[in-house]
Order: C-alpha cells, then sequence, then structure tokens
C-alpha cells in the first residue's frame, strides 16, 4: 500500500467514525430516493455529509460537529446562513402570505434592481432556477430569430434540460441517458476560449443557429472567459444575426452588474439566479425588449410562460434584501478578501512542491491538482480527481466544509479569522498530501 492510499484510507475511517448519524440518515434515504440522493452534484462516497443547521458562515451536521462552510450553497448564499436582515425579510413576507396567485410589487422592485445593475437587461421574467432561467433565455432566442439550434461550450454547465445538458463532461459526443435525440441534434458545441473554433462553427450554421450560450466564467472549474474570447463571440454572432446569451447565474455575484460590465460586453440575453432569490429557489432572464416581447401575453402567440411559484412573494422579499445589502462596495470587499485567499492557496502549494492551479475570480475560485495555466474545461478534466476527493476528505474531517470538486466560494460574513481558519487548514491538507507522495510504501524500510 503506497502511503497516500493509506492516508486515504485512514482519512475514511475517520470520517465514518465522525458521522454515524449521516450514515444512518443516508441508510434511510436509500429506501426512498434512489442512491439515497436528490441532488446529483452533493453527492460523493461513502455517503454525504447531512447538514443539521446553518449560521453565518457555520454548518453543524447531524452528529452535532461544526463545519467552516465554503461552499455556500453553489454560490447562492452570499450572506451565508441565517442574516437576519433575509430572515426578517422571509418571515414579514411569510407573515402576509408566501404566494398569492397573482402580480405582486415585489416582482416589480426586483425587476427594476436587475434592470438598473444590468443595461443590457431592458425587460426581465422570474422563474425558480438556473436551469429555468437558460431554458427561458433558449426559448426567446428560438422564437425571435425562428432558427431551432443553439451553440453551447464543451463543459459548459447550463442546467439539466435537454439541449444544455449535451457536452457537459467527456466525452462531449456522447448523448446523455434520458436526453432527446432530437434535442442532442440541435446542439452545436464550442471551444470555451477557442475563438477561432468556435466563430468558424457559428458562421458555419448561422443559417440555423439561434443563440449562442457561454459563461463569463465556467461554474465548475472557475474558469475565467478571455475578454478576447467574448469580444469576438460579441463580434461573430452580431455578423450572423444570432442572439448571445450569457449564463450569469453564477457569476452575477462578481461585479454590480455581473461580468459582462467588468468586460463592457453587453448581450442580447442573460441568465440570472442563485444570489437574486436570497437563498429561496429563484431564476430570472432578460434581455433586449424586442426579444423578451416574445413572452408578452397581450400579443398574439407569444410564448406561454407559467410557473407556480414564479415571482412569487418570498422569493423576491429574500432576493431585495439580499441585494440591497450587496452594493458595490460589498461586492469589492468580498472580491477583494477572495484574491487574497486564491494567492495564499497558491502560495501553499507552491511551499509544499505540490503541482497546483487555483483559477477563479473575486469571491470564487477552483483548486486543481495539475500544473498551470488551466484555461478550458477540457484541461480542469485532465486534472487528479483522485487527490481532489482525498482533499475533499481531509477538510470535512477538519472541519470545513467544501464542494467535493475543491470550488470555493466566499460569502460577507466571513471575516479575516475565518479567512485564515480556511487558508491554513487547505494549507495543512496540501501538506498532508505532499509527504505522502514523497513517503514510501507503507510497510517498506526507507
Amino acid at each position: 500500500m503506497t502511503a497516500l492510499e493509506a492516508l486515504e484510507a485512514r482519512e475514511l475511517t475517520t470520517y465514518q467514525h465522525r458521522t454515524p448519524q449521516s450514515h444512518a440518515l443516508f441508510a434511510r434515504a436509500r429506501q426512498v430516493m434512489p442512491g439515497g440522493d436528490t441532488r446529483t452534484g452533493t453527492f460523493y462516497l461513502p455517503y454525504p455529509l447531512f447538514v443539521a443547521r446553518g449560521e453565518g458562515c457555520h454548518l453543524w451536521d447531524a452528529d452535532g460537529h461544526q463545519y467552516l462552510d465554503v461552499l455556500n450553497n453553489f454560490t447562492s448564499l452570499v450572506h451565508g446562513h441565517g442574516h437576519t436582515a433575509v430572515v426578517r425579510a422571509i418571515a414579514d413576507q411569510a407573515a402576509k402570505g408566501t404566494v398569492h396567485g397573482t402580480a405582486n410589487a415585489l416582482q416589480v422592485a426586483l425587476a427594476e434592481v436587475l434592470c438598473k445593475r444590468v443595461p443590457s437587461v431592458e425587460r426581465v421574467r422570474f422563474c425558480n432556477s438556473g436551469t429555468e432561467a437558460t431554458m427561458g433565455a433558449l426559448r426567446a432566442a428560438k422564437a425571435f430569430t425562428g432558427r431551432p439550434k443553439i451553440l453551447k461550450m464543451a463543459g459548459g454547465y447550463h442546467g439539466s434540460h435537454d439541449q444544455v445538458a449535451i457536452a457537459v463532461s467527456a466525452p462531449y459526443d456522447a448523448v446523455p441517458p434520458g436526453v432527446s435525440p432530437g434535442a442532442a441534434a440541435e446542439v452545436l458545441v464550442g471551444r470555451f476560449n477557442d475563438l477561432e473554433y468556435t466563430a468558424a462553427l457559428i458562421r458555419a450554421h448561422a443559417s440555423q443557429l439561434a443563440a449562442v450560450i457561454v459563461e463569463p466564467m465556467t461554474g465548475t472549474g472557475a474558469l475565467p472567459a478571455d475578454r478576447a474570447f467574448l469580444d469576438g463571440l460579441r463580434q461573430v454572432t452580431a455578423e450572423c444575426g444570432v442572439l448571445l446569451v450569457f449564463d450569469e447565474v453564477i457569476t452575477f455575484r462578481l461585479a454590480p452588474g455581473g461580468l459582462q460590465e467588468v468586460h463592457g460586453i453587453c448581450p442580447d440575453l442573460t441568465s440570472f439566479g442563485k444570489i437574486i432569490g436570497g437563498g429561496m429557489p429563484a431564476g430570472a432572464f432578460g434581455g433586449r425588449a424586442d426579444v423578451m416581447a416574445t413572452y408578452d401575453p397581450s400579443r398574439p402567440g407569444a410564448i406561454s410562460h407559467s410557473g407556480t411559484y414564479n415571482g412569487n412573494a418570498t422569493t423576491m422579499a429574500a432576493g431585495l434584501a439580499t441585494l440591497r445589502l450587496f452594493d458595490g462596495a460589498a461586492i469589492g470587499r468580498l472580491n477583494a478578501a477572495g484574491d487574497t485567499v486564491r494567492a495564499r492557496l497558491q502560495a501553499a502549494a507552491v511551499k509544499h512542491g505540490l503541482a497546483v492551479t487555483v483559477t477563479g475570480y473575486g469571491s470564487i475560485m477552483q483548486l486543481h491538482f495539475g500544473a498551470g495555466p488551466i484555461t478550458t474545461p477540457e484541461q480542469a478534466a485532465a486534472t487528479d480527481k483522485r487527490l481532489t476527493r482525498l482533499l475533499h476528505l481531509l477538510l470535512l474531517n477538519r472541519g470545513v466544509f467544501t464542494a467535493t470538486r475543491q470550488t470555493y466560494v466566499l460569502s460577507t460574513v466571513m471575516h479575516q479569522a475565518a479567512l485564515d481558519v480556511f487558508t491554513d487548514r487547505v494549507g495543512d491538507a496540501l501538506g498532508e498530501i505532499a509527504r505522502a507522495q514523497k513517503a514510501a510504501p507503507v510497510g517498506v524500510a526507507s
């Protein structure tokens, strides 16, 4: 057994000894949910941690252990757990009714905030998730252009509806189980940060192509798009009469107007989610008034877009409270903290002699076990996932809650002491991995 295998076995045993209640809950879950799971992105073996409560930047599991939360529900909890102002907004509105089956003033107020913060958004509609947001934006593009196809990037994640489920992970030419072959046939797959290849594909299929959808920074991998790549996409789509859709479900937290503001690029449509709901299920999509008019119910032939919880009052109240607190100054402070953390993590890897690359922008980052630069999903996919899983286990056992893929997300309630704890514990865990890599096999004299 190698020293790395011994470290992995030790940490797995520690995890199982620490979390008997999570194990018991997982056993119950397996009796009523396939694989004991209802959210693929949060599943890991031998069983996921079951969390009982959260407060500020901490979580407590079913066994009572405390964790520093450096995931924040995959970027959606920008003010951490149970923020007083957000909880008050939810409670006040819930006392008046959570949802009323008709329009409410809070919808208008939150729509006004989005339109003010994001100049490319002239009209907006609400839904309940990022998946619904990208689906709504792409449907608008198809209705407006009269064209059936979309282009997305290999490795890009835009939710779980059929077309965007294509080419999320390698092999990128495979059709995922359960996805309609007809939907798959209407998807072209570009290459993130490869303008020459992607622009040629757009031009070759322009007559059938309704939209290009792209993340200004990938959610999986935290890989920022090159400005020249996004500029080039804007130019070639405009040239071909194809709509450009920015998926800012994740990246809207990185500037008052999202990363499109940082790059100075004006897409035709934008999808939102995560922080706009203040911890409640939320999504939105918006953009040019003429394109969004495809949803105007007062017009003949408009797209039908209903949803029992679209724009529900409780979510709107939580979103408004969250965004009022998250102004330009707060975003700047949080991004500066993220830049410092990212540099410290990279320095810790160098100190221990590990081939590690930390990518990201502002308050979102990801640690990859591989030498840089890492700028494409294909490069990120080639990194050492076994070491990534081991780091996840090491951090859980040391009271740090992260994504299995080692995406780290900061919140405004993480002050310097918490950031120091986080970077120190990641550094210590990297040191254990480095020592195990250099050690002789267990049971063999050095």
